[in-house]
């Protein structure tokens, strides 16, 4: 049903509200609220307003002596129960640590969000140069290994949607861009059950990614990712036993939610 004249400009607000979460968890540092204005494109007086509700409500936090502000607490309860919720708890992390002690390489675990793939759990290598994903942070599907996965994997409409509209933006000599070479990428990616990514999203990484299974759903893709000049793809394909078996034990424990 279409909003009544009072709560379109709720509605309004909510959203301009939001948009400052978002922008907030980008500077977890913290950031002035002139700032703020300015990535949001709000006029100051409403992004200070806006700000003020999130503080109170705990969703925001203002700190006195430096004037900026920061995500609250109240975002991390939320996060631990979404966490939770989906079966990203804290047995997830052994599996990870797991891998990564076998590979002395950065574990990933990823999930589908809209367009793009969302980082949910990290564990980094022992080794000095590392290869680093942070949790709560997106980044885009089509050149990344999990992306690939979490794509191929997908029920039917999803993956066509994915693989005929999705932006196949450059960001390496190495991505691809071409709409049939990418159809083509998938089907590969989804007759071999992992795929890799060749200095596609960064030059001097390379990753390999296998999908995690809930009930026959895929739910999340956990990957190996290190840097190019200390593994080859084929090291990485090494590997693929114990990313599997890590797999199936992150699906029994994300089944257990």
């Amino acid at each position: 049903m279409p909003d009544t004249p009072a709560e379109a400009p709720a509605r309004d607000m909510v959203g301009k509200a939001l948009s400052l979460l978002t922008l907030l968890g980008d500077h977890p540092h913290g950031i002035a609220a002139s700032a703020l204005a300015r990535q949001s494109g709000f006029p100051l007086s409403t992004a200070h307003r806006l700000l003020g509700t999130l503080v109170r409500e705990g969703y925001a936090k203002f700190e006195q002596s430096s004037r900026l502000y920061t995500v609250g607490l109240r975002i991390f309860q939320l996060a631990q129960t979404v966490s939770v919720a989906y079966g990203f708890s804290g047995m997830t992390r052994p599996i990870l640590e797991g891998v990564s002690a076998l590979s002395h390489e950065a574990t990933l675990l990823a999930v589908l969000d809209g367009n793009q793939q969302l980082y949910v759990h990290t564990v980094q290598g022992p080794q000095q140069v590392r290869v680093v994903g942070e949790p709560g942070t997106h980044g885009p599907l089509h050149c990344a290994a999990v992306g690939k996965v979490l794509i191929a994997f997908s029920p039917d409409a999803v993956r066509a949607r994915l693989t005929e509209t999705l932006a196949l933006d450059s960001f390496t000599a190495n991505t691809i861009t071409d709409r049939a070479a990418f159809r083509a990428e998938i089907d590969a990616v989804r007759a071999q059950g992992y795929a890799v990514a060749d200095e596609e999203h960064e030059a001097g990484i390379r990753a390999i990614s296998v999908p995690v299974f809930v009930n026959q759903q895929v739910v999340a893709a956990v990957a190996i990712a290190a840097p190019a000049f200390r593994t080859s793809i084929i090291n990485l394909e090494n590997q693929l036993p114990q990313l599997e078996e890590a797999a199936r034990s992150l699906s029994t424990v994300m089944a257990l939610r």
